[in-house]
């Protein structure tokens, strides 16, 4: 995917585990490209052609080479994150209609009242 924004980047926030991890795969990644380093490659999986990352389909078939179901697995963090989210702002996070995020919340059985309640007993910084 890629973005037709001119904005500057936003840095993402991992956790601990993932972070290491992360750093990890900046530091080792290897390109398949002849033209360039993988230091120049903005993307943490550089594809096969010069500046553009690996594919989705290439990406699949690497998980479930380590025995991991990126359709199931995706599916399981979209439901779960579908309990805890409204629907409206699932469907604003992930760019899917609101009638679809309507569905996951109905068929998560998720109650957005639960987050409202989380949300409200949150401190605010100072």
């Amino acid at each position: 995917m890629t973005s037709t924004s001119t904005a500057p980047p936003s840095p993402v926030v991992l956790p601990t585990p993932l972070a290491s991890l992360v750093r990890e795969l900046v530091a080792t990644r290897r390109g398949k490209t002849k033209i360039g380093t993988p230091e120049d490659a903005p993307w943490l999986f550089p594809g096969g052609q010069p500046g553009r990352p690996l594919g989705d389909d290439r990406i699949g078939q690497r998980l479930h080479k380590i025995g991991i179901g990126p359709k199931q697995d995706r599916s399981t963090a979209l439901f779960t994150l579908a309990t805890e989210v409204p629907a409206a702002i699932l469907a604003r996070m992930l760019g899917v209609h609101i009638k679809v995020a309507v569905q996951w919340q109905q068929a998560s059985a998720g109650d957005w009242a639960t987050y409202a309640a989380d949300v409200s007993r949150r401190t605010r910084p100072t």
